[in-house]
């Protein structure tokens, strides 16, 4: 096979797994349609949870209603496919990898899934009730606090990549003692380091209070030290076979 067909027959393949996961994204995104408002409601419960009685959100475009909720019916399509989106990732690279190369490469994939989506999980359930609380007790007296559903759902789309973000630290840890870019004793070395760093990102990332800012600083040192643990054990066989 000349490098022009190569060429070609890469491009048929990548075409082939666009186009089944948007296939799939939208068989989901479909089948979402219909409960597009419930999603908004379960997704803006632990603000509503947190509002005074009477208080609720409000819409302040024409369109916001209807938009607003579709776009958080994609966004759980997006989330529900991504398994499969993520396997079809696989088939189009996993025919250039060597063997080594695909038994590290899927277990970091299905890792670093898994991890994004209990940043997401713990932001929702232990995160956003403190945030929430804590924004809707600092109002003024005489401010009714009534968010806009648009504005809320930047809000919540934020938290969740900064959260989902923060829980693959283990996974660059991983990744960057594997490729030899830095060594254990050295992420060991630069602890006090990291904890500083994690304690900034909290402060950047979270509202101005000091329980928001350690609920993410604190996961971000843990996961560190949970990445130095997995990191030293992967490389153990390594040193012995050596």
């Amino acid at each position: 096979m000349t490098t022009t067909e190569s060429f070609i027959a890469h491009l048929l393949e990548l075409r082939t797994r666009l186009l089944h996961s948007a296939v799939a994204l939208l068989l989901v995104f479909i089948a979402l349609f219909p409960w597009a408002a419930n999603l908004y409601t379960w997704l803006a419960h632990p603000l509503l949870a947190k509002l005074p009685k009477g208080a609720q959100m409000i819409a302040t475009d024409v369109t916001t209603p209807f938009f607003v909720p579709l776009k958080v019916a994609m966004m759980a399509a997006f989330l529900i496919a991504l398994p499969y989106i993520l396997y079809q990732v696989w088939r189009f690279v996993a025919p250039g990898l060597y063997a080594h190369e695909k038994r590290l490469v899927w277990p970091l994939i299905m890792a670093s899934t898994v991890l994004f989506f209990c940043g997401m999980a713990f932001a929702y359930f232990i995160v956003f009730p403190v945030v929430f609380g804590f924004i809707t007790a600092s109002a003024p007296q005489g401010v009714a606090v009534m968010t806009d559903i648009d504005k809320y759902l930047s809000f919540v789309l934020g938290m969740f990549m900064a959260f989902g973000v923060t829980f693959q630290v283990p996974v660059a840890v991983v990744v960057l003692v594997r490729m030899g870019l830095v060594t254990v004793e050295k992420l060991r070395d630069i602890r006090r380091y990291v904890i500083v760093g994690a304690f900034v990102v909290g402060a950047v990332f979270t509202p101005p209070d000091v329980v928001s800012q350690l609920m993410l600083a604190m996961p971000l040192w843990l996961l560190y030290e949970v990445g130095i643990v997995v990191a030293s054990w992967i490389k153990k066989p390594e040193m012995s076979a050596a």
